[in-house]
Formats: C-alpha cells, sequence, structure tokens
C-alpha cells in the first residue's frame, strides 16, 4: 500500500488519521489504495512526435505510479486511488489501434472501482481523452483538446486545470518545455489543496534513450522535496542539454558524426561549462573531420577538469589527434 509523506511511524500515524476523519469510506486496513490526489498533463508535440506525462502532487515519488508513455503509441497518466495497469493496458490498447474514448471504455469495464479512478490519455496522433469518476475527491476534473489531456483531483478549484490548459496552448519550445509550464501554472493556480511534494516528467521519443536503445528522452523526478517544482526545473534544465547531447553522441557511435554537430551544439547551448560535454564535442568534432576544432573543444574541457587529460591520452576516439604536438602537450602528465 502507498503512503504519504516520509516512512516514519509518527508521520505515518498522522496522515492515517487525518485520512480516515476527512474520507470516511477509505479503509487502510481493507487493502484499498491511498487517492494519488495529484493535478497531470499527458501531451503529444505534433512536429517531433514526442509524447510525455508531467505530473505534481502532495504525495510520496508521484512519478512511480502517475506518467506512462511509449514512443509511437501515446501517453497515460492514471491517478486518484490509481489502477496502475491502466498504464501498461491503456499502451497496450492504444497500439491495437484504439482510440482513446474507446480505451477509457475498456479500461473502465474491466476495473473494480471505476467512479474512483481518474486517467487521461493522448494518442500518437494526437487524439484525447480524459475520465474522472463521480467519486473522486474535490475539486476534481479536466480538461482535453488535440494533442492534450489534463486532470486533477483534491485540487483547489477548476482554475488548477484552466490554467494549465491555456500555459500548454500558449507555450513555446520543446514539449517538455510546455509540460513544464502548465505543471507550474497549476501549481501558480493553486495546485493540490493539500500543498507540495513530489513531481515528475516523462518524454518519449523513438530511439531518443541513451545509445538510441530505448524511447525515454527524458525521465525525471523529484520524489520528496519543499520545493518540487523549482528542483524540477532545475533537473528539467540538465536533462533537456542531455537529451542533445545524448543525441549527438548516438549519432557518432552510428558513424555519423557530421549530423552529430547540430544536437551537439544545442547541447553547448545550454551547457557551455560542462568538461564531459567540451572533452565528447572534441571527440565528435574529430570524427567529423574537424581536428582543429576538436582540440579547440578539448582544451577547454581539461582546463576546466584537469582529470580528463589522462583519459584522453589513451582514448581510441582521439587516435588521431596523437601525432599532432599540440595534442600532446596537452595530455603530457604534469
Amino acid at each position: 500500500m502507498m503512503k504519504f509523506f516520509r516512512t516514519d511511524a509518527p508521520v505515518l500515524f498522522l496522515v492515517a488519521t487525518l485520512l480516515l476523519l476527512q474520507t470516511p469510506a477509505l479503509s487502510l486496513s481493507g487493502g484499498k489504495e491511498l487517492p494519488v490526489a495529484t493535478f497531470s498533463i499527458a501531451g503529444r508535440d505534433s512536429v517531433t512526435g514526442e509524447l510525455g506525462v508531467a505530473v505534481a502532487s502532495r504525495f510520496f515519488a508521484v512519478g512511480a505510479v502517475v506518467p506512462w508513455a511509449q514512443a509511437g503509441v501515446g501517453a497515460v497518466a492514471t491517478q486518484s486511488f490509481m489502477n496502475t495497469s491502466f498504464g501498461p493496458r491503456g499502451l497496450e490498447l492504444l497500439a491495437q489501434g484504439l482510440h482513446p474514448d474507446e480505451v477509457l471504455r475498456v479500461l473502465l469495464r474491466h476495473d473494480d472501482d471505476p467512479l474512483r479512478r481518474q486517467v487521461g490519455l493522448v494518442a500518437a496522433d494526437g487524439q484525447s481523452a480524459s475520465h474522472t469518476g463521480s467519486n473522486c475527491l474535490a475539486w476534481a476534473g479536466g480538461r482535453t483538446g488535440k494533442n492534450y489531456a489534463i486532470q486533477g483531483n483534491i485540487l483547489t478549484g477548476e482554475s488548477v486545470v484552466t490554467a494549465m490548459e491555456h500555459a500548454f496552448l500558449q507555450t513555446p519550445g520543446t514539449l517538455a518545455d510546455r509540460l513544464y509550464a502548465a505543471l507550474a501554472a497549476g501549481d501558480g493556480a493553486g495546485g493540490d489543496s493539500r500543498g507540495k511534494q513530489s513531481a515528475a516528467m516523462l518524454v518519449v521519443k523513438s530511439g531518443a534513450g541513451y545509445g538510441g536503445y530505448t524511447d525515454r528522452a527524458i525521465d525525471i523526478r523529484v520524489d520528496d522535496h519543499p520545493e518540487p517544482f523549482v528542483e524540477l526545473k532545475r533537473l528539467l534544465d540538465y536533462a533537456q542539454m542531455n537529451y542533445a547531447w545524448n543525441e549527438a553522441w548516438t549519432l557518432f557511435t552510428q558513424k555519423r558524426s557530421p549530423e552529430a554537430i547540430a544536437p551537439l551544439l544545442r547541447a553547448l547551448a545550454l551547457a557551455p561549462e560542462n568538461p564531459e560535454l567540451l572533452y565528447d564535442a572534441g571527440v565528435i568534432y574529430t570524427a567529423a573531420g574537424q581536428p582543429e576544432h576538436g582540440l579547440g573543444y578539448l582544451k577547454k574541457a581539461i582546463a576546466l577538469n584537469p582529470k580528463l587529460a589522462a583519459q584522453a591520452a589513451v582514448d581510441g576516439d582521439l587516435a588521431r589527434l596523437r601525432t599532432h604536438a599540440e595534442f600532446q602537450k596537452l595530455v603530457a602528465p604534469r
């Protein structure tokens, strides 16, 4: 059974007592799940084909249970006494070609407590649907449109989801930028009526995972933090840089180094002082037939992190630089 807050006994006792007082229908000893009171958005970028979910809650590690997504298939957010099987099962049904409305009907028809469930879905073609059961705790509801499904429960009011919708539709940038803007707008409009604790974001695109082996472009979680939105934004800034960096490195490993320059430059624009990124820039530019540029980036990398000199000295990816006098000086033991 999922638990709120931390795992020390006094806090759990207090939380359990409050829940029993405020929600008579909830039986903690009867095997029932606690409500994942939250607000979330499942979204799609019509240009890149990216799919994702952003979510926040006064609940420990909400990112472990609410967001689900699969490249080329769809995105699902399951919450409010959530049935976690809705995530993988929803994606399976979307992959079979069912419209999100049909997926909801199938999921709820075979569920043991549909009136307490809340779930949002976006398909790979941008069609969407959202369900809020009549027994979800107030305020509860959602908004849907082409490329997005927004939903929340135990919120301060409907203004939370309307603010999220406006932010998603009006914010420029990447899908991750827009998902975060929606989440932050929901928080600014009141958010979870109980407060803040955790937040998460998942963005998928085919071949966007490390080395191109998975579809997880961005997968970040803030499990327990007094300011989860601030911390999520910090992680997102790094994650977006890492997304571009990984794209560049994957192209390099596929012997497509000239194509890797564009995503590499995007990553460098986001983190111009990251020594490991600068090191890989040296590797990629060298492989792309621009060794002078490669050497320049290596100089910057080693100036920021001198320990990288020892790695460069034996790195097979830099073999073509080894006869270069400037490279030899750069990696010489000090």
